[in-house]
C-alpha cells in the first residue's frame, strides 16, 4: 500500500470548471458555498477565526478553515499575527478580495425581495445591513464616518471616498462623524431604491444625530 503524504505535502486540489470564460473562472474563486459570506464578513476589517465563526451561524469549523484556506491560496485573504499583547491571528482582504465588495452589494440588491418575512430560523446580526445602505449613501459628498444603529445592533460605514477603503466596520464607531437610527426594514427599502435618503430623512423614519458636514449633508442642510 502507497505510504500517505505528510498533509504539508500533498498538492492543492483546485475545483474548477475547467472553462475559458471570466464568470467560470470567478466562480472556480467564490463560488463554494459560504465563501462570499466570509468575504461580508472581512469586509468589516480583519476578524479572528472564532469571530468569524460566531458571525456565520451554521458553518462547521471545518468548512470554515477550508474555505479560508482556499481563499489564501487564491490571493483574495491573508492571515497575520496580531503584534503583543493580543497574540492572536486575524484573516484581512487583500485588495483583490476587497473587489468583490460590487458583487455582493449586487447580491445584497438582487437578493432583497426574499426578504419580505423573516423566517423563524434566520439569523441576524446588524452589520449584515450594511451592503444595502451603502447603496443608498452613495450620493453622500462628505467623508467620514457614519454610525448607524438599529434594533439588531451597530455598525458604522464610512462616506465619500474613504468608503472604497473600509466600506463598513462592527460596533459602534469610536468618535462618529454623524449617527443615524433606523430600523432593519428600512435599510432594505435604501437599498432597493424604494425610498431615497433624504425621503427617509424628511418623513422622521431616520433620526440624524451630530453637529458636523456629514450630519448637515444628511438632513440636507
Amino acid at each position: 500500500m502507497p505510504r500517505q503524504q505528510p498533509a504539508a505535502q500533498r498538492p492543492v486540489r483546485r475545483r474548477s470548471y475547467d472553462q475559458f470564460c471570466a464568470s467560470a473562472r470567478a466562480l472556480d474563486s467564490v463560488g463554494d458555498r459560504w465563501t462570499l459570506l466570509i468575504v461580508r464578513e472581512l469586509l468589516a476589517g480583519p476578524r479572528r477565526y472564532t469571530d468569524l465563526h460566531a458571525d456565520l451561524p451554521g458553518v462547521s469549523t471545518d468548512v470554515l478553515a477550508s474555505r479560508l484556506k482556499d481563499m489564501e491560496q487564491g490571493g483574495l485573504a491573508v492571515r497575520r499575527k496580531l503584534p503583543p499583547p493580543a497574540a492572536a491571528s486575524v484573516y484581512e482582504l487583500t485588495e483583490r478580495g476587497h473587489g468583490l465588495l460590487p458583487v455582493l452589494a449586487a447580491l445584497a440588491e438582487w437578493g432583497a425581495p426574499a426578504l419580505a418575512e423573516r423566517r423563524p430560523t434566520d439569523a441576524v446580526r446588524a452589520h449584515w445591513f450594511a451592503l444595502p445602505l451603502l447603496r443608498a449613501l452613495t450620493g453622500l459628498t462628505q467623508e467620514g464616518v457614519l454610525e448607524v444603529r438599529l434594533d439588531e445592533g451597530e455598525f458604522h460605514v464610512r462616506t465619500g471616498r474613504g468608503a472604497a477603503v473600509e466600506p463598513y466596520g462592527l460596533g459602534p464607531a469610536p468618535q462618529p462623524d454623524a449617527r443615524i437610527t433606523l430600523d432593519a426594514g428600512l435599510c432594505l427599502e435604501l437599498g432597493g431604491g424604494d425610498v431615497t435618503l433624504a425621503e427617509a430623512v424628511k418623513d422622521g423614519r431616520i433620526e440624524v444625530a451630530g453637529d458636523g458636514p456629514l450630519a448637515a449633508e444628511l438632513r440636507g442642510g
